[in-house]
């Protein structure tokens, strides 16, 4: 425990305010949010947003591809901040606390600094990262990546969503960006509450996920290409339908990860079939992949046997391009800030366990450059980019109380 921390803890009820308040941007008709990257309702949640931390005693800015900090200051302003954060934006389906709850449980911790009148020796930050979801603007986690050195401003500001708009564009219509150059803001490491977005904390009943790291990934963009065709006039023989391609290419896609053991998941998450019509034999279909484990070999050895049945389907007389589009390495988070996390849990009695991730988070860039750690809390059913995602209060204000002992642990310990 943070010396002189006593029983600090974070105001669940207003956790729990925010959350619902902050729903009503982008909400749908089923209880979840659609609220995607650079949109007006992005726009909004970010003006949300500014104005509770701003009331919180909060000065916000934001950078150069509109990620957006709010910071308290410390005692010694000489130091660099300990940044809590994650994402507001969702998927086009999603819930309220992929994401959200992270930032959310930032507004939380500053909002026990104020209450109580702690003062802290490093400035305390909140982070809203930019297109965390890759929903609008692949590839996920773009603008943290920017941030971390892994892609450049201009790749991120060229990046167009299905419509042709680009993410510079986007991000000047809804005027997101700040004047900092993206990557030159100071971190001395970096904490983000989220959701586990899978079943195992719930089923083993476990409050806490003590997360050590991320695992790999990597996304495709695949196009297979044959011929349009009449439905009713070309025979079966004579035909190039790349739709029965990539049928074949995206059910290799699920096979190549079971052949890989049990922590392998592959996924075909979008499929544009062209030009779309009943009675025309299929001549271009575009579709999306990804490969992930805890271990960067083994997606590398399920890559090859996507691309090696790939060269079976050519063999067939079609055309088949594989883009890679994103590779997120396996990472490791640092040890200390893991124990601080650890030793958190312990001294609340919250039932917690080791736990890595399986989903993508900024945390994975961010850990690049600054020690870095996550904090899980179940979620119902394990259900997560989906309008029915939902946590308890309990379980939220648990994950919470603990970032906020882990940051003061941190903040006491990092120079």
């Amino acid at each position: 425990m943070a010396e002189g921390f006593g029983n600090f803890t974070i105001d669940g009820d207003a956790l729990w305010r925010d959350i619902m308040a902050q729903a009503h941007y982008g909400a749908t008709r089923k209880g979840g949010i659609r609220r995607l990257t650079l949109t007006q309702e992005d726009a909004q949640v970010r003006a949300w947003f500014e104005k509770t931390c701003s009331d919180l005693g909060a000065t916000v800015s934001a950078d150069s591809l509109g990620i957006q900090f709010a910071r308290v200051p410390g005692t010694d302003e000489s130091l660099p901040p300990i940044i809590i954060g994650s994402h507001l934006d969702t998927q086009p389906t999603g819930g309220k606390f992929d994401g959200i709850i992270g930032v959310l449980g930032g507004i939380a911790v500053l909002r026990a600094l104020r209450e109580t009148g702690h003062r802290t020796r490093h400035p305390i930050e909140i982070a809203n990262w930019t297109n965390e979801e890759g929903s609008r603007f692949a590839p996920a986690m773009l603008c943290s990546g920017v941030f971390a050195g892994v892609f450049d401003e201009d790749y991120a500001l060229s990046r167009t969503d299905r419509d042709g708009v680009r993410f510079g564009d986007a991000l000047t219509q809804i005027g997101a960006a700040g004047p900092e150059r993206c990557g030159d803001h100071p971190v001395v490491a970096y904490f983000e509450l989220h959701i586990e977005q899978g079943p195992i904390l719930e089923a083993e009943e476990k409050t806490i996920g003590i997360v050590t790291g991320v695992q790999g990934m990597r996304w495709y963009e695949v196009t297979v290409t044959g011929a349009d065709a009449h439905a009713g006039t070309t025979p079966m023989s004579m035909r190039r339908d790349a739709l029965q391609g990539a049928i074949a290419l995206m059910a290799a896609v699920q096979s190549i990860a079971l052949d890989h053991g049990p922590d392998a998941v592959g996924t075909v998450g979008l499929v544009e079939c062209r030009p779309n019509s009943r009675n025309v034999v299929p001549g271009e279909v575009f579709f999306t992949a990804e490969f992930r484990h805890p271990d960067d070999s083994v997606v590398v050895a399920m890559e090859m046997a996507f691309r090696a049945k790939a060269e079976t389907i050519i063999a067939t007389g079609l055309d088949v391009a594989i883009a890679q589009v994103w590779d997120s390495p396996a990472v490791k988070f640092a040890p200390d800030l893991i124990a601080a996390v650890r030793d958190a849990a312990q001294d609340l009695s919250y039932p917690a366990r080791e736990i890595v991730s399986g989903a993508g988070h900024d945390a994975a860039y961010l850990a690049r450059i600054a020690p870095t750690t996550m904090i899980f809390v179940p979620c119902a059913g394990g259900l997560s980019h989906n309008e029915e995602e939902s946590a308890t209060p309990g379980d939220v204000a648990a994950g919470a109380n603990v970032l906020l002992r882990a940051v003061l642990t941190a903040d006491q310990a990092l120079d």
